[in-house]
């Protein structure tokens, strides 16, 4: 199902792209990587400990790992026990494919709080693309309901120009239908079942729609509370 937001494009996208504040998409790239002012805080200390956790789950610290544990998960810490790198247990292919499918939904998940924060300035202007991409949604599927009613009724008549011959018409010496009758009502019928397919898919691109922009919905307002709790805590640090 193709996504909501580029046919919407040209119906306000880059306004809202001027109108977006550009510290927010700062602010949920360092929340997206919580990480980073650990590792840039660990520059320079060149003493580093390590963490693993033992067959029995009993967690070991030291400056290195034993060999028999060095394929298992390893935490890395600075000399003021912050972590600063992490290293993967060794996995099988099962495990490694899973573990990639992860990170790549991760990463699209990501990009696309990464849109929402920088595209949009507020719920109300998500609303309004959405309602915009509805509205062009419903227009097609309107256009589609009355092409189909016109072809349904084209189809109906033919059905009752084919009664007056063979086979329909079980009267004897009732006349074989006509070549260019027959290859007309295929046509229709034909045009008539693939109009059905495309309105049937145009109403499930408009649920689809409606979906995905109640989650976008509720995930840019917990993005926003996020970043919110993010810069008042950073007030009361500086306190």
């Amino acid at each position: 199902m193709p996504s909501p937001y580029p046919p919407a494009r040209g119906l306000g996208h880059n306004k809202a792209m001027r109108k977006a504040t550009p510290f927010l998409a700062s602010l949920l790239c360092l929340l997206a990587a919580p990480g980073a002012h650990s590792e840039q805080g660990s520059q320079g200390n060149g003493k580093q400990t390590y963490k693993w956790v033992d067959e029995k789950g009993v967690t070991h610290y030291g400056d290195s790992v034993p060999s028999e544990y060095s394929q298992r998960e390893q935490h890395v810490l600075n000399n003021q026990g912050v972590e600063v790198q992490k290293r993967q247990a060794e996995m099988s292919q099962t495990e490694a494919a899973s573990y990639a499918t992860q990170q790549k939904e991760e990463a699209r998940r990501r990009q696309h709080d990464m849109f929402l924060i920088s595209t949009y300035p507020s719920v109300t202007e998500i609303e309004r693309v959405r309602d915009a991409r509805i509205e062009q949604i419903n227009g097609q599927i309107s256009a589609s309901e009355q092409y189909i009613a016109s072809l349904t009724t084209r189809v109906d008549g033919l059905k009752l120009r084919s009664m007056n011959y063979a086979p329909y018409n079980s009267k004897p010496g009732a006349r074989r239908m006509p070549d260019d009758l027959a290859e007309e009502m295929v046509r229709a019928l034909s045009e008539l079942r693939t109009q059905n397919g495309a309105l049937s898919q145009r109403r499930g691109e408009l649920q689809h729609v409606v979906e995905q922009f109640d989650a976008d919905i509720k995930r840019f307002k917990e993005l926003r509370t996020s970043a919110a709790a993010h810069l008042n805590n950073d007030a009361n640090r500086k306190k």
